[in-house]
């Protein structure tokens, strides 16, 4: 011990040297959460992104499709094998609605993801049916065939603007897709497949 410290002096440096710790030790903590903060922030700014993404491409391509609790028309097409099928055939189910064509780069990109939520979600209570607006009907069915598309497919056989379910479904954009409800209404209307995929995970 330094001649020139005594016991008091000694004691007084210990409390001193405790009380600055305990004045430091909040600050660092405080900055070690706003770093923390920042690298929550900066791993959220992607999703935020995707989901902002989202919702412009409905705001863009899906803001005349038919609102939530609106009737969805009644339509009667006929599949490629010349049957006719109603949507009221399918009442009591949900209904998944693809509108869609085998010349659409969009509607192409989607299909491998389609075909997920068919094996994942096809059921008594699911249904799935593409209307394409296909006009070649070889050309139609052949990529139904070769992309292994197993589920309901009808087609007005009439350019995409011109069809009466184009215009009664107010699709000016395609992909689109309805999610309608048991008694034959709207759940909503999306030009996003995820978007599509949550809702029915929510059923």
């Amino acid at each position: 011990m330094p001649a020139f410290l005594n016991s008091n002096d000694i004691e007084m440096n210990k409390r001193f040297v405790l009380i600055a710790a305990s004045m430091l030790l909040p600050l660092c903590l405080c900055m070690s959460c706003k770093q923390s903060s920042k690298k929550e922030a900066k791993a959220e700014e992607p999703a935020v992104a995707e989901t902002v993404a989202e919702e412009d491409l409905d705001l863009k391509y899906a803001a005349d499709l038919l609102k939530k609790g609106e009737a969805a028309p009644a339509f009667t097409l006929k599949d490629p094998q010349g049957k006719e099928v109603s949507l009221g055939d399918l009442k009591g189910k949900y209904v998944v609605l693809d509108f869609w064509a085998s010349w659409c780069p969009d509607c192409r990109k989607d299909v491998p993801k389609m075909k997920e939520l068919k094996e994942k979600y096809a059921s008594d209570r699911i249904a799935f049916v593409g209307i394409s607006f296909d006009t070649d009907k070889d050309q139609w069915e052949g990529f139904i065939k070769e992309n292994g598309m197993d589920w309901i497919h009808v087609s007005p056989m009439i350019k995409w603007k011109e069809s009466q379910v184009s215009q009664d479904y107010k699709v000016n954009w395609i992909p689109s897709m309805y999610l309608v409800d048991p008694e034959g209404k709207v759940v909503f209307g999306t030009v996003v497949l995820d978007k599509l995929e949550k809702a029915l995970a929510s059923l």
